[in-house]
């Protein structure tokens, strides 16, 4: 691909694809080109991962799936590197966010020149790179891959963040669509900031719906009263603020990385049971298990080494929208996390740190607008009620902004097609194969 599409005839990056082809050769459709969102998600992880999901279902029997690894992600070169391993260990040792003085403000602040400066320096092509990270950037690969794969409409299915790939592939490209399925939107005209919040009521809700759960349950570490467990779980993880639990393999479980592994167990039910026996544990004085949560949630592995991921979280958030840098309405949204999400509330005044974004060294190549698609064919979006990470109304926004069908799950968990509910799976596969969308107020439920 080129590195700038500005300069077609200069540098050029690699993309990594990966195609799973389709196990019913006789009636395959195409290609289903997918990514699991992020930003900075590998594609090709996704599609291995599904493709042992969904090989014999009618998706994976009729299509190829095709998972590629955005620009700077994963097998994609060059990579945008910012922090070594060792560097991202010492990092989360720190728990810098907590301190909301001034001087920790400063120290915050400091830290946040320090790694961009590392991401400048440390990723190839520097400025070059960074500055054409983006969204903008990536729908253009993805269009590029269109046509390697030979097919003259696009099919496409985008998870979380993938669903900004999808929205912004549509207004540049929608001509070339044959079908999208967005599952778990973002909402194309939040700004970084107001999305950030309805992210944390979003957790907030989650983390509610876990506490009903949990206190249900004959072991639950917060006891058995709904209304007091979110106090319980302040308890609890409050203390590691000031003494930070020494683990077995050397390392600290502070509270930053409590709290990480307990979002985390919040995206899926499924890590509910683990999320109860890790803060079982840290009423014992034990923290192995939140803090392998919390290493899911960065990618770390049993050896010590990170992903990219967190890396190109970053330098692709810091170019998809405008730098925030109003000190009062940084302050004025923390606090509004801590409402919406008490869960989390570390208990000290909140500062007004700028982040990275503030110092980055290239102007964003994007900003939140809705999507303007005139032409193009119908979509599917897909929006869970508790969705902990992308909240409902942020589905419901995105497929009124886009002229599309909207099928509500109700659940709690962050994204739901070809992960094992059959109405939802059979709903979008019926659109994906044969264009057909499920009637308007089409709900599912939970099985």
């Amino acid at each position: 691909m080129p590195l700038d599409y500005a300069n077609p005839q200069g540098d050029t990056i690699t993309v990594g694809v990966l195609r799973h082809k389709a196990t019913d050769p006789a009636n395959r459709v195409g290609p289903l080109v997918l990514n699991p969102g992020g930003p900075g998600a590998s594609g090709m992880v996704a599609a291995a991962s599904l493709a042992s999901q969904a090989s014999n279902g009618p998706v994976g029997k009729r299509f190829d799936l095709v998972g590629f690894d955005p620009r700077g992600v994963g097998a994609s070169q060059p990579e945008v590197t910012c922090l070594s391993d060792s560097e991202r260990d010492a990092e989360r040792e720190e728990d810098l966010g907590i301190d909301g003085s001034p001087a920790g403000v400063a120290r915050q602040e400091a830290d946040a020149k320090d790694f961009v400066a590392k991401c400048l320096q440390r990723t190839p092509k520097g400025t070059a790179m960074l500055a054409n990270i983006g969204t903008r950037d990536v729908a253009r690969d993805m269009d590029v891959l269109r046509s390697a794969l030979g097919v003259e409409k696009l099919t496409y299915l985008g998870y979380s963040y993938g669903t900004r790939i999808g929205y912004t592939y549509a207004e540049q490209f929608p001509g070339n669509v044959r079908a999208m399925v967005l599952d778990g939107a973002l909402d194309p005209s939040q700004d970084a900031v107001d999305s950030l919040v309805a992210q944390g009521a979003g957790f907030g809700t989650a983390f509610t719906k876990y506490t009903q759960w949990c206190t249900a349950q004959k072991d639950c570490a917060l006891g058995t009263d709904a209304g007091a467990a979110t106090a319980a779980y302040q308890n609890l993880v409050r203390p590691l603020i000031d003494h930070p639990l020494r683990l077995a393999d050397g390392r600290e479980l502070t509270f930053d990385d409590a709290t990480l592994g307990t979002i985390q167990a919040l995206y899926s039910q499924q890590l509910w049971a683990p999320l109860n026996s890790g803060l079982n544990e840290l009423k014992r004085g034990r923290g192995t298990m939140l803090m392998a949560l919390a290493d899911q949630y960065n990618e770390r592995d049993t050896s010590g080494h990170y992903t990219n991921t967190q890396d190109a979280f970053t330098a692709i958030r810091c170019v998809d929208d405008p730098r925030v840098t109003d000190k009062a309405r940084i302050v004025a949204a923390e606090n509004s996390y801590d409402r919406v999400a008490p869960f989390l509330d570390d208990g000290r005044p909140n500062g007004a740190a700028l982040d990275s974004c503030a110092f980055w060294p290239v102007p964003n190549t994007s900003e939140p607008h809705e999507p303007k698609v005139a032409g193009l064919p119908p979509i599917l979006v897909i929006s869970t009620t508790n969705d902990p990470a992308t909240p409902y109304d942020a589905g419901v926004n995105l497929a009124k902004a886009m002229n599309g069908a909207l099928l509500t799950f109700e659940g709690t968990q962050h994204t739901v097609f070809l992960q094992g509910n059959s109405c939802v799976d059979q709903a979008g596969a019926a659109y994906l194969i044969s264009g057909t969308l499920p009637p308007d107020g089409r709900r599912c439920a939970a099985q």
